[in-house]
């Protein structure tokens, strides 16, 4: 850092700097403002290691802060303005909140001297951030700004893992700071800074319970993936022949392709196939999944009464939802490798046959899936554009799927290959708009590998001004449109639950490709399903931002997997 004043004292914004740095931030997402000007200031003139990226709207910075963190597994860095920047941004906060994953949102304030006096843009920021946020402050003294900081990046980190929030007024940013006071910690700037194993006792309860069934099935929730419980979970699975199930935010805890996966079950992206082989157990175990209502079918699969056991790092989630005969609190990591060592301790194993009814439920859902992704019938069917998706993309590839359209489909049938985070949605609050922005941070943060925003058109028209980012940046994310002129989820709900009465659900068709292309984006119009793989193999080899728009069957007219729209 270069010398501050003659006195060594440094301003709080300063110090603010220093210790983002410390955490080993190396991208900040936001949106400049006349509270932030310190801070901005601060950025401008420190010499650090980290990149400013700014956005066109502060939701979008919150967002791309969420895609960044999931693919890098580093707390993700966003900021605003006090008034409408601080309002516009609590999207993004409550998403990766309920996601369980580290962010931390920096939103400038009028100064201190200034409340209660009517200056423009106040607003009670910290009242507004609690019921958001994991954890929030406003930091109203230079003296205690430091600690604040430090204690934001602990409560992101630690579990349960969170959103965090501080609100930085104008005159505390210019305020003098002791230097000796802006220290940071650097583990608390990565994910699994302080992991907490379960208790033997409970675990070896829960060891109990799973192998005395005769047809269990393990349902493996985001936890799994965030405290890298992928290798433990593979041993368990292969070592009893266990059905692994998974929620949308589990997906990537095992590979999709392996044969004890049997892939999303739930309401959104579950089968009937698949749900039948969770109504067929006698005994579910949840592992890092609040066993909430998508993925339960609103508690009717697995059905009441069966006997389950529950493990996940948040006390809330422990029999919210069922009776568990054993729970245990903790990591859910450290828990599979608890339950591995009790496997490999006992000599007797049993066997579960997993495989072999996987295998048969797959071939049933994939059989029904090749038949309407093989038509050529217009609009195109969305198992056509998954199909055609899957072949185009390496493995490794991130795609970030929108909750509407995109996200049933991809779920269900875009088969993970690798584990790790590949593919996922804002499944917590299920906001329109998430993935265009999501995307960008996730490139951001894994900058050689291949980045697919799929969304639909009701999503693409609440962030289409961040395509000026991408441009400006040079991002190689390759945008697919589903259009169908239609809120669709919604209608799709109308005619399933509200005697087809549609109301206020319709909109008119854009050209996406004409927008996008505007904004300097490379782009593809396809009506015609057998252009599909050639358009696609060529946006994605494309070398700088590429759209493909897509006239795309519309959810009502669909089979989409979706239990509540089915007869």
């Amino acid at each position: 850092m270069e010398t501050q004043q003659a006195s060594n004292a440094m301003s709080g914004a300063e110090a603010v700097v220093t210790q983002l740095a410390g955490h080993g931030v190396a991208h900040i997402f936001g949106l400049c403002g006349d509270t932030s000007l310190p801070f901005y200031d601060a950025l401008a003139r420190l010499t650090h290691a980290m990149t400013h990226i700014l956005t066109r709207d502060e939701r979008s910075a919150a967002y791309m802060a969420d895609g960044y963190a999931r693919v890098t597994r580093r707390v993700g860095i966003c900021e605003g303005p006090s008034g409408g920047g601080a309002t516009y941004m609590t999207p993004g906060l409550v998403e990766a909140n309920e996601s369980s994953i580290p962010m931390l949102s920096i939103t400038t304030d009028v100064s201190t001297s200034s409340a209660g006096r009517f200056p423009l843009t106040e607003l009670d920021q910290k009242a507004m951030f609690a019921p958001l946020t994991k954890w929030n402050a406003l930091a109203s003294s230079p003296a205690t700004l430091c600690t604040q900081f430090r204690a934001a990046f602990r409560a992101a980190t630690s579990p349960r893992m969170g959103a965090t929030h501080i609100a930085l007024p104008f005159d505390v940013q210019k305020a003098a700071v002791d230097p000796n006071d802006a220290w940071s910690d650097a583990r608390f700037g990565a994910m699994g800074a302080l992991r907490s194993a379960p208790d033997a006792r409970d675990l070896e309860a829960v060891y109990e319970a799973l192998v005395a069934a005769k047809r269990p099935v393990v349902i493996c929730g985001g936890g799994v993936g965030l405290a890298e419980g992928e290798a433990a979970l593979k041993v368990l699975a292969e070592g009893l022949d266990l059905i692994v199930a998974t929620t949308i935010s589990g997906q990537g805890c095992l590979p999709e392709i392996h044969p004890n996966c049997l892939g999303v079950v739930g309401s959104n992206g579950g089968v009937p196939a698949t749900r039948a082989v969770v109504d067929e157990a006698d005994f579910i175990l949840f592992i890092g999944c609040r066993a909430g209502s998508v993925t339960t079918e609103r508690w009717r699969s697995p059905k009441p009464g069966v006997a389950t056991a529950h493990i996940d790092v948040d006390s809330a989630a422990l029999q919210a939802a069922y009776a568990s005969q054993a729970v245990a609190l903790g990591d859910a990591g450290l828990a599979l490798e608890g339950l591995v060592a009790l496997m490999s301790s006992h000599r007797d194993r049993p066997g579960f046959g997993g495989q072999a009814r996987v295998a048969k439920a797959k071939a049933e859902k994939f059989a029904a899936f090749n038949a309407l992704a093989a038509s050529n019938d217009s609009p195109i069917k969305p198992e056509r554009i998954v199909a055609s998706l899957r072949r185009a993309l390496p493995d490794d590839a991130i795609v970030v799927a929108d909750p509407g359209t995109p996200c049933p489909y991809l779920s269900a049938f875009y088969e993970l290959r690798t584990t790790g985070k590949t593919l996922f949605s804002n499944r917590a609050h299920g906001a329109l708009g998430y993935s265009l922005a999501a995307s960008v941070g996730a490139q951001i943060g894994q900058p050689n590998r291949k980045v697919v925003s799929v969304m639909g058109d009701g999503s693409f028209g609440f962030t289409v001004g961040e395509l000026e980012t991408v441009v400006r940046l040079g991002l190689p994310i390759t945008f697919i449109v589903m259009s169908n002129a239609v809120f669709g989820w919604i209608k799709a709900g109308q005619k399933s639950g509200f005697g087809a009465r549609y109301f206020s659900v319709d909109f008119s068709r854009s050209q996406h490709a004409d927008i996008a292309a505007a904004y300097g984006v490379k782009t593809w119009s396809v009506e015609d399903p057998r252009a599909l793989d050639s358009v696609l193999s060529a946006a994605v080899a494309h070398n700088g931002p590429s759209l493909v728009d897509i006239i795309t069957q519309p959810l009502p007219e669909a089979a989409a997997p979706v239990s509540e729209w089915v007869a």
